[in-house]
């Protein structure tokens, strides 16, 4: 009897949970298109850009001294863990080749997509959380006003429009730390590094990066915003909201990195064929 109990009580919370996940995903789809519904009219209107730029300043203009040091430490490690291997091999010249098409397409849009799920996805996520709980929210609807359009659309545009901007920024770090360790810790020749990175990073590297930027950014700014407004009362709701903001975020850009990985893979194989890196 207490067996069966025990069963039925486990039963009963997965089914739970599983409801309630499946009312959270609904609910954020309908945040979504709700907030989505708003951008053309923002994007015409001078009231929406009011609204925009400071958001732009605060998530873009403050995010570069974090994109600035991670993405030139990334490109000095990348040339620090391959220059042995790549000067056993014969290949030293071409190691910054790979460096910056490892930068481009892949490590620039994940590292600062991760940066900017760290600093600002959680700031967006107490912004609008405390907002929530001391009921600015409700107030905003009392006068008539929406929420979703004055709050979360400013900032939503705000990451989708400048998360690739600092993916570029982040790249052009990488590849200048790189080039500074490889030639002035390595000794290697500078004209090689270039020459070869302009042999090797094609224009398509650069743009499924900046693609990837865009999804990164969008799903940032929609995860903070929806955790923000729909966060439990009280500080610890807050807080919570937070690291549900980080972690979500977190995983969306390794899920979302990885489809789009095979999808533009698939694509460049179609279009272009096969491509020799070394």
């Amino acid at each position: 009897m207490a067996r069966s109990n025990a069963l039925t009580i486990a039963l009963a919370g997965l089914g739970a949970g599983t409801l309630g996940s499946l009312a959270n995903f609904g609910r954020f789809w309908m945040f979504t298109l709700h907030a989505v519904s708003f951008v053309p009219i923002e994007l015409v209107t001078v009231r929406g850009w009011r609204r925009l730029l400071p958001q732009c300043f605060s998530i873009g203009a403050c995010s570069v001294p974090v994109i600035m040091l991670t993405g030139m430490f990334i490109g000095m490690v990348l040339i620090v863990q391959g220059y042995e291997q790549f000067d056993a091999a014969g290949l030293r010249d071409r190691l910054g080749a790979i460096v910056n098409i490892s930068i481009a397409a892949e490590l620039g849009p994940v590292l600062a997509g991760v940066m900017l799920a760290g600093r600002v996805g959680g700031a967006l996520a107490a912004e609008l959380g405390t907002m929530n709980v001391t009921e600015q929210l409700l107030a905003l609807r009392s006068m008539g006003a929406d929420p979703v359009r004055h709050l979360v659309v400013p900032r939503f545009l705000a990451c989708l429009f400048l998360t690739p901007l600092l993916t570029a920024y982040a790249d052009l770090l990488g590849a200048l730390g790189a080039f500074a360790i490889f030639v002035g810790v390595y000794g290697g020749p500078p004209e090689p590094y270039w020459a070869f990175t302009r042999e090797v990073v094609q224009l398509w590297d650069l743009g499924s990066g900046l693609v990837k930027a865009l999804f990164f950014g969008a799903a940032i700014g929609l995860v903070s915003c929806y955790k923000g407004f729909h966060c439990r009362p009280g500080a610890e709701g807050v807080g919570q909201a937070c690291t549900q903001s980080f972690v979500v975020s977190f995983i969306l850009i390794l899920m979302l990195d990885f489809f789009l990985n095979v999808v533009l893979n698939g694509l460049y194989s179609v279009w272009y064929g096969y491509r020799s890196l070394i």
